[in-house]
This record gives structure tokens, sequence and C-alpha cells, in this order.
């Protein structure tokens, strides 16, 4: 199932015509050093050049940008994902926040990157602000899209994004919110592990304490 972004590839400070947000793709700067765009924004080392940007992060199905001459210096990463619901961004977020925290620490402003500039990059950003502002999903996402109005992550990457701000907005691989999350992963690859006994699982008894309502948590034995 694709997202916003077709084909499944995965915006800026657009052309002075243009409205904030309206063109998939354009770079726009969604708060001070910190710039939000598709792959054609990218690939544009004079606008890069003139936004002062130089630190940029990919996420996509293909490390597409290179540095090219003119941006010496600048630092990249690049985070494979594809714009799928069913795509694990969760456990890549503490390492594309922290590489957008440290540049802006170090006064380089930071161009974060998808395909289209709708769904993979919008969701990074989205746990960015989440992290760093102390908010919840829901208005971290309400204020994105006040600056970004065509901002559309698929709804895996939102269900993603909550069970990240139900761990504090730091990945921990430990509390059962992840595991559960894995294992509903290796499900999601391999289908024919749903038709194995019940008796092969255990209720995870750290789901009391985790408040997920009146759901039973399993995991594996040997987990």
């Amino acid at each position: 199932m694709l997202g916003a972004e077709g084909s499944r590839h995965g915006g800026g400070r657009g052309s002075p015509s243009a409205s904030p947000g309206s063109c998939a793709g354009q770079m726009l700067e969604v708060r001070p050093g910190l710039y939000l765009g598709g792959a054609a924004a990218a690939a544009e080392p004079d606008r890069l050049r003139e936004a002062g940007i130089s630190a940029v992060l990919t996420v996509d199905s293909e490390p597409g940008f290179q540095a090219r001459a003119g941006l010496e210096g600048l630092r990249s990463l690049f985070v494979p994902a594809l714009d799928e619901p069913e795509a694990d961004l969760l456990s890549r977020l503490d390492r594309c926040v922290a590489f957008i925290g440290q540049a802006r620490a170090e006064g380089r402003a930071v161009l974060v990157h998808c395909h289209a500039g709708v769904s993979r990059s919008v969701a990074v950003v989205t746990a960015f602000m989440m992290k760093t502002d102390q908010l919840t999903f829901e208005k971290a996402y309400e204020n994105l899209r006040a600056v970004k109005p065509d901002a559309k992550m698929n709804e895996g990457f939102e269900w993603q994004l909550k069970l990240y701000q139900a761990m504090g907005c730091e990945v921990d691989t430990s509390s059962a919110v992840y595991k559960q999350y894995r294992l509903q992963k290796v499900t999601e690859k391999y289908p024919e592990l749903q038709n194995l006994p019940q008796e092969l699982f255990a209720v995870d008894p750290t789901t009391i304490s985790q408040g997920l309502k009146d759901d039973i948590l399993y995991k594996c034995r040997k987990c």
C-alpha cells in the first residue's frame, strides 16, 4: 500500500511565487535552520548553499543525494525506508533525531528529505518536534501541517509515532511496547507464523504496567 508519496519513493522554502507547502518536493523552512523537502530540493546545490544548509538527511529507498562541488564540509545521512505502512521507520527514529539535533547544536542548517517530501520526511521531522518540544504526536503533527498543509504521512508511520510517544520519544528495545511491535513486524513478513499454536507464546506480564487497555500481549517464550 502506498502513502501520499507515489511509487514508494519518498518539502522547504519554495519559489517566491509559491505558497507555503503548496508544491510537493519544494524545500520549506519549518523552523529556523530546519528544512523539509523532496528529492528535487536536495538536487539543487545552489539552493542548499543559499539556505546555508550543511547537513542533509535522506529517508528514501535509495541514497539519491550526493554531495557536489561547492558543498564541501556538508554532512549527510541516508536512512533506507519505503513509503509503506509496513515499513519499519520506528527503529530508525532515534538515529534520525540525533542527527538533526547534533547538526543544529553545531549551528548547521539541516534539510530532511524523502522523494516527494510529504510522508517519510514529515514523519521524521514530526518525531524531532515531539522529542525536542516535548509534544504529543497529534500536537507536533498539527503544528507541522500548519506550516506545510500538504504533509501526509501514511497511517503506518502515524501508528509508529504514537508508539514512539508511548516510549517517551526514545526507542526502548526492552519495553513491551517495542517487543510487541517487532513481533508484529515479524508476522507481517512471515504470515505463516500467525498460524502457530498459541501455546508457543506467553502472556507478557509487563503489559499491565504499559497500560495497553484490555488487549493481551503475547511474546515468544524464548524472549
